[in-house]
């Protein structure tokens, strides 16, 4: 298991609520989770050793939403 952020722009629960079915459809990830406090809308992402954080990414595009991988 493995632990992926994301700075993105996901800033409310209606943001959360548009993501929500894309990144749900993504077999390898256990759990996810959006700090909309945080400045930086942190996306945070449980997720099998094989998911590729670019794959995240893309899928979170395809949702409307702009995301940059946090090292």
């Amino acid at each position: 298991m493995k632990e992926l952020k994301f700075k993105t722009n996901i800033n409310c629960s209606n943001c959360i609520k548009s993501v929500t079915p894309f990144l749900n459809q993504i077999d390898d990830i256990e759990e996810w989770k959006v700090d909309t406090d945080n400045p930086e809308k942190i996306l945070t992402v449980l997720a099998e050793d094989d998911l590729d954080a670019s794959t995240v990414s893309q899928t979170i595009e395809k949702a409307g939403f702009k995301s940059t991988v946090l090292a």
